[in-house]
Parts: C-alpha cells; sequence; structure tokens
C-alpha cells in the first residue's frame, strides 16, 4: 500500500493508524534517508499503541523498550551497528520473537537478522512535490 503524506502530523497520523493495527510479535522496518520522517512515524505508532511518553530515536542506545502502552514495543535504531554480533548483545531475538511489536530504524543494516515475515515501510521524499511531501509504502514481506 502506498500513502501520500504533506506535513509531519500526517506522517505521524499513519504511524498512529498503523500503531493502533499492529499485533504481538510483528517486526515492522523503516527504510529511508535521513530526514525523511522516520522517527516521527515511530512517534506516531507509539501513541496507536498507548504509548504518552515522548518516543525519540535510540541512536545511541540501540533498543529502547516501553512497556505502558497496550503490548511492549521495541524501537530499535541500527544506524550505529558496526557488526551484527551488537544486536546479539542486546538480545534481539527476544525482541523480534517476543509477545511485543518492534519497529527497526535502519533496518537494512541487518538485513540478514530480520525474520522471514516482516513489515516493510520504506520513506522517501520527492521535493518536486513539495518539501514536506512524502511517499510511504507498506507492504508486508514473506520468505
Amino acid at each position: 500500500m502506498i500513502f501520500e503524506t504533506n506535513s509531519s502530523q500526517e506522517t505521524f497520523a499513519l504511524g498512529e493508524k498503523l500503531g493502533r493495527k499492529c499485533c504481538p510479535g510483528q517486526v515492522y522496518t523503516l527504510t529511508g534517508d535521513l530526514g525523511t520522517g522516520k522517527t516521527v512515524l515511530a512517534q506516531g505508532f507509539a501513541r496507536g499503541l498507548g504509548i504518552d511518553e515522548p518516543v525519540n530515536s535510540p541512536t545511541f542506545t540501540i533498543l529502547q523498550v516501553y512497556k505502558e502502552g497496550r503490548i511492549p514495543f521495541y524501537h530499535f535504531d541500527v544506524y550505529r551497528i558496526a557488526d551484527v554480533e551488537e544486536m546479539e548483545e542486546i538480545g534481539y531475538e527476544d525482541c523480534f520473537y517476543g509477545e511485543g511489536v518492534c519497529l527497526i530504524e535502519w533496518a537494512e543494516l541487518i538485513a540478514e537478522l530480520l525474520p522471514k515475515d516482516t513489515i516493510k515501510i520504506t520513506l522517501e521524499k520527492d521535493l518536486e512535490k513539495g518539501f514536506d511531501y512524502r511517499k510511504i509504502t507498506v507492504e508486508e514481506t514473506a520468505e
């Protein structure tokens, strides 16, 4: 499915809609260049789960866990991962295959670790359509 947003509020709202519909055990990947709205979408996703606390990209911690929503939310930002072994050190499998939902920014950097069934979200800018325009593609993958 393809969505088009024209403001950070619309991107947030799409994330919120996805967060309301997600189920335990799902893994969502976020792909897009810097500044495409991955963190805004993640913040909306958290709100859709019923999380009211501030959600920021866990760039330096790699993983932020939120347990106050309807299901645990594991928010990864693997931009700074130098080696996939770092993911093992933080216990990624417990998150990927647990009772919560995962959202992984820069997931392409750990592609070999991702479960077969993921929901891939790609965010793209198109400056010809405006500075705040985003094309957001949501697709389920299965191997």
